[in-house]
């Protein structure tokens, strides 16, 4: 199995190391091969993604993706800005299914800023779509009328074929967890989530043991914090679920702890954590690296078919946090907390 390693900007590198290091441990067999992406692209080729990476990452079996950004070079014409690699790389690959779960674990029920009773035993999985939307609709652009006046436009749109495909894909994961669906959308205002809703409960049909719901996007994000335990699966367009999915992982205690996968239709995936670059804290060895390596077991689970072994490294992370070591976005008084590598080296032990 080919890897392509695309570690990017600001911590990305660091956290990158370790997610390798604990796959490589596990005696498979891997190839790794590393480009520049991002920011880190742009200063050395010219572009956040160079027509190589873009050659290494089709040559490959799946993308293991630290993270992009670079405030200095937000002043940048657009399409030369680091956030455009991880669009550009979601394009090219048709990777239009964003899986986010956002687990509790129960040694950390107490570093959540809700209530331990409103989150312990929470294990939610937010389904994304990642290539329509108002992120990729035209027309966009800012112009100026006629009088004088700048104005700034994007268009929010979806087809009936794409809503479809995430939905299959929404509804076949239920199947395997709780199966509750709850769709989320703004049907009472927007005419394409009124066309979004109609498509999914027509998919819903095919799934008659799939309990499915609908609800508007401002109330889920009110029950993500009220009752977010009455959630199992949750389907929602592009923007939609980027803030809904930020917002659930902050129920499990640190964005620092949640993987991510990004998936086509031949399970061809981008794997990264779901937190950006952190560039306050980039270099100094202190950035939480299991929400990467929590996306290598992602890796090996869906694009090589390699559950025991995504297992393996899950029960590995679930021993480490068991055991009482801490980065410093989760550390608690009296327990060990520790560096980016001292954090990859408790895993590899518990391996």
């Amino acid at each position: 199995m080919k890897i392509c390693v695309l570690p990017g900007d600001g911590i990305g590198p660091e956290i990158t190391a370790e997610a390798v290091r604990v796959l490589r441990a596990l005696d498979l067999p891997l190839e790794f091969a590393e480009a520049p992406i991002g920011g880190a692209a742009y200063r050395a080729l010219g572009h956040p993604l160079p027509e190589s990476t873009l050659d290494l990452a089709r040559r490959s079996d799946a993308i293991l993706f630290g993270a992009v950004g670079d405030f200095s070079l937000d002043t940048l014409p657009r399409e030369l800005r680091p956030e455009q690699a991880i669009l550009g790389l979601r394009k090219a690959f048709n990777l239009f299914a964003n899986f986010r779960p956002a687990r509790v674990y129960p040694e950390l029920v107490h570093a959540s800023t809700l209530k331990p009773e409103i989150v312990a035993g929470l294990d939610i999985l937010i389904i994304r779509e990642l290539t329509g939307d108002i992120y990729f609709g035209q027309p966009r652009g800012i112009r100026t009328l006629e009088n004088g006046v700048r104005e700034g436009f994007d268009t929010m749109h979806y087809s009936v074929p794409e809503i479809e495909r995430v939905a299959h894909v929404a509804f076949q994961a239920a199947m395997k967890r709780g199966k509750r669906l709850c769709s989320v959308d703004k049907a009472n205002v927007l005419d394409t989530m009124q066309l979004w809703r109609e498509v999914v409960t027509a998919v819903g049909k095919a799934y008659p043991e799939v309990e499915l719901s609908h609800m508007y996007v401002d109330n889920a994000a009110m029950q993500l914090l009220k009752n977010p335990k009455q959630f199992d699966v949750i389907v929602t367009g592009n923007l939609f679920g980027d803030i809904l999915s930020d917002e659930a992982s902050m129920l499990t205690g640190s964005i620092g702890l949640l993987p991510s996968a990004s998936l086509n239709d031949k399970n061809f995936g981008l794997y990264e954590p779901i937190h950006g670059s952190a560039p306050d804290i980039a270099g100094k060895g202190i950035a939480n690296p299991l929400a990467t390596i929590l996306s290598a077991a992602m890796l090996l689970r869906f694009s090589g078919g390699l559950e025991a072994a995504a297992q393996r490294i899950e029960n590995a992370v679930e021993k480490v946090l068991a055991q009482g070591y801490r980065t410093g976005d989760i550390a608690e008084p009296g327990l060990r907390t520790v560096g980016t590598k001292e954090m990859g080296d408790a895993v590899l032990a518990a391996l």
